[in-house]
């Protein structure tokens, strides 16, 4: 799909190799299925035979040491993990030993239940690990630094539960993991999800073929959609975890429309291959979903909201990600306090387009080799989608520039704060939103980042249109 900005095709630039091994981000599931099972779930057989599909492990509070204290007593928060164990049906998607999980994140729904929000944790995340003691077939976990997903493979849930709960300051009530067994049947369970594709795809590893533009994918497309990653955008795992995000949400408002709701074959399809992947704690019981699906009816898509925790990648530890402070921290308060900031987009409405909104097509025009993808990690770090990275069509691009059209102006203000110096071009008969940044000769940088800037905090909800930024 073109930009419609400027006609002429991109080179490739290259980007910092990643981590080449497979990840599997099943928070696409696990979201879904804590969201929508609590909204509509059903009373009696239905009801039952649902329930009677979810599996159960115990934690133990006694391994999960000092916790913090719930302040927001009636506030749901519920760990979600997602699970890659390759044994069994999974065994075809590749074999190796163990279950890991490269998705850790935490659904919080408020004590009216009129608002949810979704934080994701990077699995690349460097932070401080709290010791766990070995269990049965787990090694159990030393107090060290190291990657935030390493617990699980550790200790299992009860110390991934303990890990978020020790970094973040949230009392846990609830876990959630999921597996991808159910994945395909989920999809086509509501008919298929629609995305946006900006580019066609060809992606050998994901087994997925797609053209450009606004699309529905079934089961197998959909496998294959969450999986891709260096077919995709910049190539990053940071970006396919943004893209994914728009998979949820719009998976989100299919399975709480009136097309799904209103459907009861469709609905049961729907959650009976949710529940099936499903395990949870013991007390995450058929009384509690239910009195939850009763209480949060209400809840609609623009009130659940999906953020990432804020991030910059690691100088120390290269292809880790580092938490921003103090953002990091007053996005954690806000979750266990179930309070809000002035604009954040976590309740209420939004003042300006936040960057988890605006895609952004990076042209080196330059002779500095490697520059386009370094300007594109840094602002991927800002939280902007990167839409693609390239060489300017001609060389070289005396001043920086930023082309946007009508449909793009309202993002243009955003970038245009955060860099050091740039000019604003105005392309009136293009129609992307999307924003072409050419990096010219006067090229000067990023702002630094402010110690009061809150934008990674908005986020964006569940009525977000992934093709309004393509």
């Amino acid at each position: 799909m073109s930009s419609g900005l400027i006609d002429a095709p991109t080179g490739p630039a290259k980007r910092s190799p990643r981590p080449r091994r497979r990840r599997w981000l099943w928070w696409v599931v696990a979201v879904v299925t804590v969201i929508a099972v609590a909204v509509a779930a059903t009373v009696g057989g239905v009801y039952a035979k649902l329930a009677g599909n979810v599996k159960h492990i115990d934690v133990p509070k006694e391994d999960l040491g000092t916790r913090p204290v719930k302040t927001a007593t009636k506030a749901l928060n519920v760990l979600v993990v997602g699970s890659d164990q390759r044994g069994g049906k999974n065994a075809k998607y590749g074999k190796f030993p163990g279950e890991r999980t490269d998705t850790i994140m935490l659904a919080h729904i408020s004590p009216k239940r009129d608002n949810a929000m979704v934080v994701s944790f990077p699995r690349d995340s460097m932070v401080q690990l709290p010791e766990c003691r070995a269990k049965p077939g787990l090694p159990g976990q030393r107090a060290h630094l190291g990657m935030i997903n390493e617990s699980f493979n550790s200790g299992g849930i009860t110390c991934t539960w303990k890990t978020i709960e020790s970094l973040t300051g949230i009392h846990i009530d609830h876990f959630v993991k999921v597996d991808f067994t159910g994945f395909k049947g989920m999809v086509d369970a509501v008919g298929g999800v629609e995305v946006c594709v900006p580019e066609p795809i060809h992606d050998k590893k994901a087994l997925l073929t797609l053209p450009a533009g606004r699309q529905t994918l079934k089961g197998e497309q959909a496998l294959g959609y969450v999986r891709a990653r260096y077919s995709l955008g910049d190539g990053s795992d940071i970006g396919r975890i943004q893209r994914q995000q728009m998979f949820i949400a719009s998976m989100v408002k299919k399975v709480m429309s009136g097309e799904t709701l209103t459907d009861p074959t469709r609905l049961f399809g729907f959650l009976d291959a949710a529940t099936k992947s499903v395990t949870t704690d013991p007390g995450l019981t058929p009384l509690v979903m239910k009195d939850l699906a009763t209480s949060a009816q209400g809840l609609a898509a623009g009130q659940i909201h999906f953020i990432t925790t804020p991030w910059r990648y690691s100088v120390t530890y290269p292809g880790r990600v580092e938490w921003v402070e103090p953002q990091s921290k007053k996005l954690f308060q806000i979750v266990a306090r179930d309070k809000t900031v002035a604009g954040s987009g976590v309740k209420g409405g939004q003042s300006k387009v936040s960057r988890s909104k605006i895609q952004v097509e990076v042209r080196n025009g330059t002779s500095r080799s490697g520059l386009a993808s370094l300007v594109a990690v840094q602002l991927e770090e800002r939280g902007y989608h990167i839409a693609k990275i390239g060489d300017a069509p001609r060389k070289p691009y005396r001043k920086t520039t930023i082309a946007y059209s009508p449909n793009g102006a309202p993002g243009a203000p955003t970038l245009t704060r955060d860099l050091l110096a740039s000019t604003g071009l105005s392309v009136p008969r293009a129609t992307t939103a999307r924003l072409i940044l050419t990096i010219g000769d006067d090229w000067k940088g990023i702002k630094p980042l402010r110690q009061d800037d809150t934008d990674s905090l908005k986020g964006f909800d569940a009525t977000h249109d992934s093709c309004a930024g393509a």
